[in-house]
């Protein structure tokens, strides 16, 4: 499972980076803690690592259930383009809010084949 292993290190970076945006931008924009909003540039870099945890809730059991049941080097080259679609997302929701679609879109789409590809590949294993 180490291409699984793989895709999941660098999905949990790319959450960490997003992470330690979200700090810098507290103090860069004066936004203390608990508040999220007040700041539009601060909002931007709050939601692609709010929206980034809530992606990670499906795209994490799926790729391991892909990986698992289907192929472990299949899953660590979605899990890298999903990681990939993370950043492109990040880049997007950055510089214009209504440009994110396109990262949007490809992370929603990899974790979906990741979950149909895992949770079909389980069923017919276990027949």
């Amino acid at each position: 499972m180490r291409f699984t292993v793989l895709a999941t290190f660098t999905a949990l970076i790319a959450y960490i980076w997003f992470l330690l945006k979200v700090a810098r931008a507290r103090q860069q924009f004066g936004v203390q803690a608990p508040k999220t909003t007040g700041n539009a540039d601060f909002e931007r870099i709050f939601r692609v690592q709010q929206n980034t945890v809530e992606q990670l809730v499906l795209f994490l059991p799926s790729l391991w259930l892909f990986g698992f049941y289907v192929s472990d080097a299949i899953a660590g080259l979605l899990g890298l383009g999903w990681t990939a679609s993370r950043v492109l997302y990040a880049s997007e929701y950055y510089a214009d809010a209504k440009k994110r679609g396109p990262g949007a879109a490809l992370t929603f789409l990899i974790g979906i084949v990741l979950l149909v590809g895992g949770t079909i590949g389980a069923l017919l294993k276990m027949g």
